[in-house]
């Protein structure tokens, strides 16, 4: 009777109640359909429980009143440690990608197990296993105002997306990763006669704005290891390589724009990165097991890497944040951008439908590099007309801050006048490309109450890429903000730079 009660007390003080362990929902539903709303749910509850490690918190509710659940690990009190690096892993975005939610349930479920506590000695980590419910629960794309989450990170109307950078800006994670599916299914594929047949595709950020250094780290240190790890776990990898197929269309390195999940945090001088993995055929749950757990099996490995180099990147990105937080004369930041060659052809590994079996195939229009064709000098900041209803909200939703303005003798006020507005190819899309002159402007107009946003704060190149009027990224590619470019009338938003 001694012995087990000296046996059962350190697992009572450490939490791990295992006769209450808590079984994820795919395990249970023996992979054979995808976890609901209120499987979830009760899920997430019942770990809650289940040790000290973990606390659940309701982060926000989704259009149609869903919780967003959040799992915060870690072993003291959350971001209070500031030795330790602070990660951020999402998934299910897009509602019809059910194997993100199911890998992120199961790793929750994972991390309480004693034998990964010690990641929690260096990490604090926050689980979003569920960003968009109710798409999921109709197992389709987009969330239940018909917007695709992970093309609103810019405009961030949509509560989901408000809700994850909320969280991300209440806690400035040094590290980030979103977790999707890709389809290789396509019909397109099906008359080429082969497809993509990787388990997991990885990306890491690609716009040229974000700090040289991060993407260095990300394409010569994570990416290495991840592959590897994940090829000695028995997953097959390859690089996030959107496009195709070869012939008909150029391989690239997925988006340089900033409104998903990745370089929304990325273009803050965030680790960030992408994580696909292979969808069943029209959306199914097939093959749903190794799914799920190639997703989870990623994740963990994000974290083991981030364990064993916490030192580098925590330190890599708050110098690199710094730069942000900073205002540099002369610095450049690219507004239009084109995919470019690189030289070297890309080594696709691919399935053949003929054959079935795996195979290599050569692609020639190969586009792994992103070139800048414009550049502009980052100003001071921006002055917003306080009576624009829709750029006062959309500063208000990115939580910008914002300072006093008075004109000084040392700055120059500048306005846009836009003499035409023709159009540019950006990765396939036509989108909106104004003809403008940049004009000096002595006084601000008086009844127009301006707010003033300086581009010195973490998230300041977003806010040129955004309001920046030639930008193939701005606000004015959006239906919603198209009305402030007219020709032949000047640009709403003010310039303020350095005379």
């Amino acid at each position: 009777m001694i012995k087990s009660i000296i046996f059962i007390l350190p697992l009572m003080l450490h939490g791990y109640l295992f006769s209450q362990e808590a079984i994820p929902p795919p395990v249970t539903n023996n992979f054979q359909k995808a976890t609901s709303y209120d499987e979830l749910s009760t899920f997430i509850n019942h770990l809650d429980k289940q040790s000290d490690l973990l606390k659940v918190e309701i982060a926000g509710q989704s259009v149609e009143g869903r919780n967003l659940y959040t799992l915060f690990f870690s072993s003291s009190e959350f971001a209070k440690d500031k030795s330790k690096i602070k990660v951020l892993i999402f998934a299910q975005q897009h509602g019809n990608e059910q194997s993100g939610k199911e890998g992120a349930l199961m790793l929750a479920s994972e991390l309480l197990k004693p034998e990964y506590r010690y990641l929690f000695d260096k990490i604090d980590l926050v689980v979003v296993p569920q960003v968009n419910p109710d798409g999921s629960e109709m197992n389709k794309r987009r969330n239940a105002n018909g917007k695709d989450l992970n093309r609103n990170h810019m405009i961030l109307t949509e509560p989901e997306t408000q809700t994850l950078h909320t969280l991300f800006n209440r806690y400035l994670f040094e590290v980030t990763l979103d977790v999707h599916e890709y389809s290789p299914y396509g019909e397109s594929w099906k008359k080429y006669g082969y497809r993509k047949n990787a388990d997991i595709t990885l990306g890491s950020t690609t716009n040229t704005n974000i700090s040289k250094n991060i993407r260095e780290l990300s394409d010569n240190g994570y990416l290495p290891f991840i592959l590897k790890y994940l090829s000695d776990s028995q997953f097959s990898s390859f690089t996030y390589s959107p496009g195709g197929p070869p012939g008909e269309e150029y391989i690239r390195h997925s988006t340089f724009d900033v409104n998903d999940g990745r370089q929304s945090f990325g273009i803050q001088n965030t680790f960030s990165f992408i994580q696909e993995g292979m969808n069943g055929k029209d959306d199914s749950i097939e093959n749903l097991k190794r799914r799920a757990e190639g997703q989870m099996t990623g994740m963990r490995g994000l974290l083991e890497y981030v364990h064993g180099n916490k030192e580098k990147i925590k330190t890599l990105v708050w110098e690199e944040r710094k730069k942000l937080l900073a205002f540099t004369p002369g610095q450049d930041i690219s507004i239009q951008s084109v995919h470019v060659p690189s030289g070297k052809p890309l080594i696709l590994p691919l399935l053949s439908y003929s054959t079935g079996k795996d195979t290599l195939v050569k692609v020639k229009d190969y586009r792994p590099l992103v070139r800048s064709l414009l550049d502009v000098q980052k100003p001071l900041g921006y002055l917003i007309p306080g009576d624009c209803t829709i750029l006062v909200d959309w500063a208000k939703r990115q939580s910008f801050e914002q300072l006093p303005f008075k004109i000084d003798p040392g700055v120059q006020i500048g306005q846009y006048l836009i003499t035409a507005i023709d159009s540019i190819d950006f990765e396939g899309d036509i989108v909106v490309d104004a003809q403008v002159t940049l004009n000096e402007l002595k006084e601000l107009p008086a009844d127009k109450g301006f707010i003033y946003i300086p581009t010195a704060q973490l998230k300041g190149n977003l806010i040129i890429l955004a309001l920046e009027p030639r930008s193939m990224l701005g606000l004015v590619t959006y239906d919603k903000y198209a009305s402030l470019l007219k020709t032949g009338q000047p640009f709403p938003v003010l310039r303020i730079t350095k005379k």
